[in-house]
């Protein structure tokens, strides 16, 4: 007999790798910058890759892995991505780095949808189904916290490569215990993989997130701009016609007719648009702002990821008194409330207020993402589950890249415009980003360097009050969205059957 809680321990630990990955990769923002040299452009691109190309294949990858086996292919991931974190850790130049990068957003989109697909299928219960998913979602929260503690160990230590390294024992781990304990599962009849449709959702994924960042970057009027958005628009409208014209479709659109679907998959869009931008302020708030070093920086983010695995857990116990729809409320609300008050942070900080509104912040996210999650696993039939799953995946994933693109313009746009030169220090690299600020600073005799930092610092302040204030204001709009798109939802979601006959 399959050990259900084993599965899980698995499925939490592939998802732990994929969050301590995104967040040490923040944390090592700064030493990469100026170890290769890399732009501004390049910077954007080495953060949003992995997203664009895990985002642009998860509906590939979780259809597939209902046709071949959801173990199989969480295991191929697996072995991929621990390759491919080798080669990142030991990129000598950008470009290279961004390749490797896009390896791991393919790897990542194999193991994503796999690991809630299985969850699903072992968990029946509809009450166990949602605590388990609720765990699965504190491991992902507890991943972000854990990620900038292990990045500031190594970062103390040795070179920025060695975030990526970490990657590889965990892996070896996932795939030891993935083979020993994980059982197969995998749609029945699943039909013909329709090739056209990958062609068409990877093409409109990815066309349409350039487009979006491209313009946020250099103006929505650029030529290539245009053509992306084009492309974008016309091959997402061709994949959802021919969906609706198969008999077997990579995804079965009837499924957004379902409230709790529909409703769940564009609330976890647009919140982690709104939260996207968290993880890299805090990151360069803690270290290039306060000066903290990068262990000191992960230390300090553990309560808010540690308070998201409790959120997560707790999303179960809360939604027989509050509704689905009010725990995705109220989760959102919290959120709202903590980035207005980080609207008012500055230069210096006392770490015994900020804690409080970590934890408060932290306890939404698990609020929030479980819930959601669990709406949508739950709502699609089981054989269909790493479909169901690819398209709340991608909606995280889609959703976080943008929000990273726009908010991370916005933030460097309002630097741009604040930050005032001391008179003879060069500009060029100190109006990209306070990275660059940083940068030009360290070959600045200690008086310039000195002026420098704090034109720099405070430019940033001002881009961060901006796009925190911006972010609160969003997250408000989407709790009250969530509030009124869920009603009516039932609190237990029963086993769904197929939606096409």
């Amino acid at each position: 007999m399959t050990n259900k809680w084993a599965c899980l321990a698995v499925a939490c630990l592939a998802t732990l790798l994929l969050s301590i990955d995104l967040t040490v990769l923040h944390l090592a923002l700064p030493r990469l910058v100026a170890d290769l040299g890399a732009n501004s452009t390049q910077l954007l691109w080495i953060g949003d890759i992995y997203g664009f190309a895990l985002a642009g294949l998860l509906v590939t990858m979780g259809n597939l892995g209902d046709r071949v086996g959801r173990r199989r292919l969480l295991l191929i991931g697996a072995a991929g991505f621990g390759l491919a974190s080798v080669v990142t850790a030991y990129a000598p130049n950008p470009e290279l780095l961004i390749a490797a990068r896009t390896l791991l957003g393919v790897a990542g989109a194999m193991i994503m949808p796999s690991t809630l697909s299985i969850v699903r299928n072992v968990f029946t219960d509809p009450g166990e189904r949602t605590a388990a998913i609720g765990i699965w979602s504190g491991m992902s929260a507890a991943g972000f916290a854990l990620g900038p503690v292990v990045g500031g160990v190594l970062l103390d230590h040795f070179w920025w490569g060695s975030v990526f390294l970490v990657n590889v024992p965990i892996m070896v781990l996932v795939l030891v215990a993935g083979f020993l304990v994980l059982p197969e599962s995998r749609d029945p009849a699943p039909g013909r993989l329709d090739v056209p449709s990958v062609v068409l959702s990877f093409a409109g994924i990815v066309t349409a997130v350039y487009a979006v960042k491209e313009a946020a970057h250099q103006g929505p009027a650029q030529a290539d701009v245009l053509v992306a958005a084009v492309v974008g628009v016309v091959c997402l409208g061709l994949f959802v016609r021919r969906q609706t014209r198969l008999a077997d479709p990579l995804i079965d659109v009837r499924l957004f007719r379902r409230r709790a679907f529909s409703a769940s998959v564009g609330t976890n869009l647009l919140a982690i648009f709104a939260l996207s931008a968290m993880s890299l302020l805090f990151a360069w708030y803690l270290q290039l702002v306060l000066g903290w070093s990068p262990l000191q920086a992960g230390l300090a983010q553990i309560p808010g990821g540690l308070s998201g695995a409790v959120g997560g857990v707790l999303a179960a116990r809360l939604i027989g008194p509050l509704g689905r729809n009010g725990v995705v409320a109220l989760g959102l609300a919290l959120n709202s409330g903590a980035f207005a008050w980080y609207s008012t942070l500055g230069t210096e900080l006392d770490y015994l207020t900020l804690l409080p509104v970590m934890l408060v912040g932290g306890l939404g996210v698990g609020l929030t993402f479980t819930v959601n999650n669990d709406n949508v696993l739950a709502t699609a039939p089981k054989e269909r589950a790493g479909a169901a799953a690819a398209v709340s995946e991608t909606a995280f994933e889609l959703g976080g890249a943008l929000g990273i693109a726009i908010l991370g313009t916005v933030l460097n746009s309002v630097y741009q415009a604040n930050l005032r030169l001391p008179a003879g220090v060069p500009g060029e690299a100190a109006r990209e980003s306070i990275a660059g600020a940083t940068r030009t600073a360290a070959g600045l005799p200690s008086e310039a360097a000195g002026e420098l930092m704090r034109a720099a610092r405070t430019a940033f302040m001002s881009g961060m009050h901006v796009t925190t204030l911006v972010t609160a204001v969003l997250l408000a709009v989407v709790a009250v969205l969530a509030l009124a798109g869920l009603r009516g939802v039932p609190k237990v979601i029963r086993e769904e059957s197929p939606v096409h006959p």
